[in-house]
This record gives C-alpha cells, sequence and structure tokens, in this order.
C-alpha cells in the first residue's frame, strides 16, 4: 500500500543533495538557495535547467494534469485483453521479489520505491495490495498513485533508503539509463534490490520522449552494479511482431485506428510465446526484464558477455 507521509524518507534537494525542510506550501533547502513548490498537494522536485520537464507546464496550469490509463468497456474490453494480456514472466517476477522481501527482510514493513508510478503497471497490483509492504511512487505528473512529482535523474531521497525498487517501462524515456540506474543504486539499502523491465524489439512511444532499447545482455550490463537473481525476456516474439504489424499498417495507411484493427486480427501471435523456447525469446524479445540485487561487485565487460543467454 502506499505510505504515509510520515512513512516517507527524508527528502533531498535534487541539485546539491542537501536536506530539505517543509514551509508552507514549499519545500527548501536550510539556506533557502533552493526551494520546491507544492501544487494541489503534489511536492515538484525537479531541478528544472538540467531536466526534460517544463517549470512552464505546471505554473501555467496551476495544478498538474492528472493522467489515468484510458478505460475500455464491452467488446473493446475484450480486444484490449486480447492484445495486450497479462505478461506471464511480470507476474510470476514480481511474486518472487515480495517474497524475498516480505520473507527474508529484516524489515517489517519493507519499504519500496516504484519510478514512473502515474499508473499502475502491469501486473504490479499485488505490491499495491499488500499490507506487509509500503510503496513510495513517483512519476513526472500527477495522479492518485503518487506522492511527489519528480525527474528519476535526480531521485530527491537521502542515501540507503529503500529495500527494494521498481522501474517498469521508465529507462527508455529517460536521457541517460545509466545515471538513473546509478541513482537507485545510491538509494537503495545494502543488498536492496531491483527489479527493471525495458523494451528491446518495440516501435517508438511516448514520441518525442522515448530514446533507448536494450538487448537482454545490454539491460544486465545496464545494472552491471547488481547481482543477478534472474532475467530475462518479459515479452517473446510473437509480442514484437504484433508490434511490428500494428506500426507497419499504420504507416501504410497512415491511420493510428487500421494499426490497431489489423493487431487485433493476429492477437493470437502473442500467444505463441509461452511455445517458444526462453533462449529464443531472448533474441527477439519485445522486452526484457532484470532482477538484481545492489552489490560491491562491478561484473566485468567479459562477464557481460559471458552472460548472453540467447540461442546464437
Amino acid at each position: 500500500m502506499l505510505a504515509k507521509p510520515d512513512q516517507l524518507p527524508k527528502f533531498i534537494c535534487p541539485r546539491t543533495r542537501q536536506p530539505l525542510v517543509q514551509e508552507g506550501g514549499t519545500w527548501r533547502t536550510d539556506n533557502n538557495e533552493h526551494t520546491y513548490k507544492i501544487i494541489d498537494g503534489f511536492p515538484i522536485f525537479v531541478d528544472f535547467e538540467s531536466s526534460v520537464l517544463n517549470v512552464q507546464d505546471f505554473e501555467s496550469l496551476h495544478v498538474p494534469e492528472v493522467v489515468e490509463r484510458r478505460k475500455y468497456g464491452g467488446l473493446m474490453s475484450l480486444a484490449k485483453k486480447l492484445v495486450s494480456p497479462p505478461k506471464s514472466a511480470t507476474a510470476a517476477n514480481i511474486s518472487e521479489l515480495m517474497s524475498l522481501l516480505t520473507n527474508k527482510s529484516k524489515e517489517k514493513n519493507p519499504r519500496v520505491l516504484i519510478i514512473g508510478a502515474g499508473s499502475i503497471g502491469q501486473g504490479m497490483q499485488p505490491l499495491y495490495d499488500s499490507s506487509q509492504i509500503e510503496i513510495v511512487a513517483f512519476d513526472v505528473y500527477a495522479s492518485k498513485h503518487i506522492q511527489f512529482i519528480a525527474d528519476a535523474h535526480s531521485i530527491p531521497f537521502e542515501n540507503d533508503a529503500f529495500d527494494a525498487v521498481i522501474i517498469q517501462a521508465v529507462l527508455e524515456h529517460v536521457l541517460e539509463p545509466s545515471k538513473v540506474v546509478s541513482e537507485i543504486y545510491r538509494v537503495l539499502k545494502k543488498k536492496g534490490m531491483v527489479y527493471s523491465e525495458t523494451p528491446f524489439l518495440q516501435h517508438v512511444h511516448e514520441g518525442a520522449y522515448d530514446f533507448t532499447r536494450f538487448t537482454e545482455s545490454g539491460h544486465r550490463y545496464l545494472f552491471k552494479h547488481f547481482s543477478l537473481i534472474k532475467s530475462g525476456a518479459s515479452a517473446g516474439g510473437g509480442t514484437q511482431l504484433i508490434w511490428a504489424i500494428d506500426n507497419f499498417s499504420r504507416g501504410l495507411f497512415r491511420s493510428r485506428i487500421a494499426g490497431k484493427v489489423i493487431k487485433l486480427l493476429f492477437f493470437w501471435l502473442i500467444y505463441l510465446d509461452e511455445l517458444i523456447p526462453e533462449k529464443y525469446n531472448v533474441d527477439a524479445a519485445s522486452g526484457c526484464y532484470f532482477l538484481g540485487r545492489k552489490s560491491d561487485k562491478e561484473i566485468t565487460p567479459k562477464e557481460a558477455i559471458a552472460h548472453y543467454q540467447g540461442a546464437q
């Protein structure tokens, strides 16, 4: 469940790393050098000078826009489920993470930071339903699922604050993924865990705010300061083929709707992921995942090469 305000770790300035104190409608550093507004109850911990976010977007709106995932009903709901079924890999990985947190953690109520939590990610609902786990969540827009707004390149928390960090479908949308991962490492406690999912063979989504793709091996090396618990394809070759059909069709017919309709005709390809051996899915993955633990040892380039789990 979402942590209450008094359960949050101490906030720090995203620019200077100094502690922040709340005063009225702002958070500020002790010397008043930097201040951060609270808008409609959401603190805005963003260094706008170095972020792709614009301060005008918040000032002109007065209140950050609340964004929710579109909800469907009737036949549209059925179509959505056919072309975007729950990922079995994600469900299994989140279950394992929760088990490690609640059964083996020394903390009574382990604290989990979710980056990019404006909407609840696929397979993440069990975390929010758990009374044993305290969730701290942020995104670059406001919603009922977060407590503050921030840029993941500079997480506004002190060191060693969390037992786990989850970053699902976010790293492709940041300019410097390695910097974000470094921040994740910093805010994790000793032997804290990270769970990440990123796309590999997916077309551009979120327009101008889509920057990077990772192979399974590249994704693992991105987390080179973490020991491996498990990694692999979060969605395989059938899923990535659906992406290709959708985007090919919308380009051919100059129509987003055409892409969605033709994609629906081939929805069954997604379910063939389960028939493809993991090593082949790794080479043709729509996306990949990494579950690891904070480590004092960095894996070497040779170890990264040896990690390869594909079929070639």
